[in-house]
């Protein structure tokens, strides 16, 4: 008769451990574990009457399943006779020895080392989107019919009220804070100047690549991991089919002509948040504000939020599926590609938006 109970300091077994009697012992005694109120726990083992080569291997994991579930535990008094054959079934494997620490430069060669694998993989994702993308406008041979409609559907028209609501509210705020600086001096008209320039210029693009970065940057580069993680991209592959004609080209393309026609609704959005901000708050007519924003902007100003727009969008795009084609794991690495895709794309807008700063307005 083999039996397992608990007691003040953990657990008690007895009988015969063989192959044939611990698997109904297996529940049994990680329940107690678990269950039982000390950290530190004995396995009392002097009852124990019969040992084979099974139960020898499940008393030698028994510390492990312990410290799975938080706990220590230690095998105590197991017979003499049983003891020989114990280590002899089981012996304890020595601790592996500790790996040495790499010296500081070698550290730094190491992560030069990666960081230049990861520049060299995601340029040649770059310069391969975006011959493809040129080769789609003629040859859509690997592009299935529909796909762009459906990814421009997904990446602007589902966008129009969120990225409408918060421009509207940017240009509200902007008019208001530009306005309490310009009241002081009398000039509550050059409200409307500052607005128009500072939205077409820089707010409408910078928001609007934003808000899309984090809504379907995200969204494509969770969609790339969990495809291949399903292995459908294999697939494809296995098919004839090239993955990024198949997925990725249509999902550029659409960020490409979605964005910059998004900015435009931004542009127009934020202008009537301030222009609403303007009737209400400084007495300023509709028509007297929307003529002074007019007179404001050149179609400089306008082309500058356009050209950025759309090399956000390109991007974003290439980004997001770099991140998604670089997953590895489970259901956490989809959140990890999600996540640094988000995040990479915030750095690389601002830094794509300080780039255009000085290629338009630095005086050479």
């Amino acid at each position: 008769m083999t039996w397992v109970q608990g007691d003040d300091l953990g657990i008690a077994l007895g009988g015969a451990l063989s192959l044939h009697t611990i698997g109904a012992l297996a529940s049994q005694v990680r329940a107690l574990i678990a269950e039982h109120p000390r950290s530190a726990l004995r396995a009392d083992l002097r009852q124990v009457e019969h040992l084979d080569t099974a139960g020898a291997v499940f008393l030698r994991g028994l510390p492990d399943l312990a410290r799975a579930l938080d706990k220590e535990l230690r095998l105590d008094g197991l017979p003499a006779h049983l003891q020989p054959f114990f280590e002899f079934a089981t012996p304890a494997l020595p601790p592996a020895p500790p790996a040495p620490r790499r010296a500081a430069l070698e550290r730094l060669g190491a992560w030069v080392r990666t960081c230049g694998v990861r520049t060299a993989d995601f340029l040649y994702l770059m310069a391969d989107l975006t011959v493809f993308s040129v080769l789609a406008l003629f040859r859509r041979d690997q592009i299935r019919r529909g796909s762009f409609g459906e990814q421009a559907y997904a990446i602007g028209a589902q966008a129009l009220q969120i990225v409408g609501l918060v421009l509207f509210l940017v240009g509200a705020v902007s008019a208001l804070q530009s306005a309490a600086q310009l009241r002081q001096f009398g000039a509550d008209i050059f409200v409307a100047n500052l607005l128009g320039i500072g939205l077409t210029r820089e707010l409408g693009p910078l928001m609007t690549a934003i808000m899309v970065s984090g809504r379907s940057g995200s969204a494509i580069a969770a969609e790339i991991a969990t495809m291949k993680f399903t292995e459908e991209l294999d697939a494809l592959q296995t098919m004839g089919i090239d993955p990024l004609r198949f997925v990725v080209v249509p999902k550029l393309w659409a960020m490409i002509v979605c964005l910059p026609l998004l900015t435009i609704m931004a542009n127009f959005v934020g202008i009537l948040g301030g222009t609403f901000v303007g009737l209400v708050s400084l007495d300023i007519p509709a028509t007297v504000f929307l003529n002074q924003v007019l007179s404001s902007l050149f179609l400089k100003d306008l082309l500058t939020g356009l050209v950025k727009s759309a090399s956000f969008a390109w991007l974003i795009a290439i980004i997001s599926v770099h991140h998604g084609l670089n997953f590895s794991g489970g259901a956490e690495g989809v959140g990890r590609a999600t996540t640094s895709a988000v995040v990479s794309s915030l750095f690389g807008i601002i830094l794509l938006d300080a780039f255009w700063g000085i290629v338009f307005y630095l005086k050479w």
